[in-house]
């Protein structure tokens, strides 16, 4: 796995390469600058520390100040953040550290409107491993940031019995009983169901949490009914804003949705350089 380090080197070095040929040529050196990132539309800010390293790598001396911590709301036209150091540091890493924020505070503002979605409903929202390789870590924490929870960071952290799982095994109760003899006690075990006959092979199974996976608000209501609380209830596949609320009120305890990171659009911040 990626250190944050190693995320914020590997994206300098793809976007600066041998040298920036532009700045290099146009910025005499030793000049100082000042930056100031503002935001272009109304979002939830996250990865201010993210955009902090980027500048600090290209030069440690730096001096940055966030006006806001990660996690709240930002208006239209707002100063986010001021940088003053170099000014060749500035124009390299500006891109840089846009990419991370954009990317980021787009995560946490659409994770913030699903949540807003369900307030005050006794459901938690959480996401899904449909990241973008390499940001997990990241793209998890946006999700937190606004608002939301965390499923499994990977394979090795929960155990999820999926239908490829169940296929190989020999079936639910089979999967089950193998994984139980081999993991911790302290470890639950989540299983997948698709029909009402897998729900109840799940539960006679012993299984901690039974995921739903694409079923329709009827079906889903009926499993929740069987489950009568004897196993946590995680829904899954297919969830929009737009069904939110009706999935709120079946009286499951997860909804997970993959387009918290897989389809967040990234938020319009911009980066105004000035000589000092």
């Amino acid at each position: 796995m990626h250190t944050i380090d190693e995320l914020i080197q590997l994206a300098l070095k793809e976007d600066i390469g041998p040298g920036d040929i532009t700045t290099d040529n146009l910025v005499e050196p030793g000049t100082h600058g000042r930056g100031i990132i503002i935001a272009k539309e109304e979002l939830i800010i996250a990865g201010l520390q993210v955009a902090e390293k980027v500048f600090s790598q290209l030069e440690p001396q730096i001096k940055f100040r966030a006006f806001y911590t990660d996690g709240d709301r930002v208006s239209v036209g707002s100063t986010v953040i001021r940088i003053e150091g170099m000014l060749s540091t500035l124009l390299k890493g500006e891109r840089t550290a846009l990419n991370f924020l954009q990317r980021l505070s787009g995560i946490a503002t659409l994770t913030r409107a699903y949540v807003e979605e369900v307030a005050g409903k006794s459901v938690t929202l959480v996401d899904t491993r449909k990241t973008t390789p390499g940001w997990r870590v990241l793209e998890k924490y946006a999700v937190r940031k606004g608002g939301a929870h965390n499923h499994r960071m990977g394979l090795y952290d929960g155990v999820l019995i999926k239908d490829n799982h169940i296929a190989v095994a020999g079936g639910i109760t089979s999967a089950v009983k193998r994984t139980r003899q081999a993991v911790s006690h302290l470890v639950k075990v989540e299983v997948e169901a698709s029909t009402l006959k897998e729900v109840n092979e799940a539960l006679s199974a012993g299984a901690d949490i039974i995921m739903l996976d694409n079923m329709n608000i009827e079906q889903i209501r009926q499993a929740v009914s069987v489950i009568d609380k004897r196993a946590l209830v995680e829904v899954s596949g297919g969830v929009t804003r737009e069904k939110l609320k009706n999935l709120a009120q079946t009286g499951v305890d997860l909804i997970s949705i993959g387009a918290l990171t897989h389809s967040a659009v990234a938020v319009d911040l911009s980066m105004r350089i000035e000589p000092m």
